[in-house]
């Protein structure tokens, strides 16, 4: 199952994340992004990229089904560095909830849409966990415009 997708709208790629019900970041959703993003970045049509999820929310952080397994690439931070160097500029277009690892995600685009009603939250806090990509979540968040 492919859960995330890359369709071209005129000079746009348009990066769509559908892993129900909350779109978290499974090991599979990462492969698949990281997938889509190389290949949006091969096109030279493509002068943009916008990431959406389909759902009523955002990318909601670590999928808690592999919470007890060891960590597996392509891990959070790579993917968020990916994503900020890349040439072309990236786009997160957030609804619903973005948590964790999915405002991670949003933090290391080139810009930021929300929702009014969009929640941004890194939930780990509160249960005394640093977020996942560490330094560049602490430092982003607070240079955030």
């Amino acid at each position: 199952m492919t859960t995330v997708t890359l369709n071209k709208h005129h000079n746009t790629g348009i990066i769509t994340i559908n892993n129900p019900p909350v779109n978290a970041l499974s090991q599979k959703v990462r492969e698949d992004l990281v997938n889509c993003i190389k290949s949006a970045k091969l096109d030279t049509e493509i002068l943009s990229i916008i990431i959406i999820c389909e759902g009523k929310t955002f990318v909601v952080g670590a999928d808690i089904k592999e919470f007890n397994s060891p960590p597996r690439t392509p891990y959070l931070l790579d993917i968020i560095h990916m994503i900020e160097d890349s040439s072309i500029p990236i786009i997160a277009t957030m609804h619903g909830n973005a948590l964790g690892g999915g405002l991670e995600i949003a933090l290391g685009c080139h810009y930021r849409i929300a929702t009014q009603k969009t929640l941004l939250r890194l939930p780990e806090i509160k249960i005394g966990l640093l977020p996942g990509s560490l330094v560049f979540t602490t430092q982003r968040l607070c240079r955030v415009n």
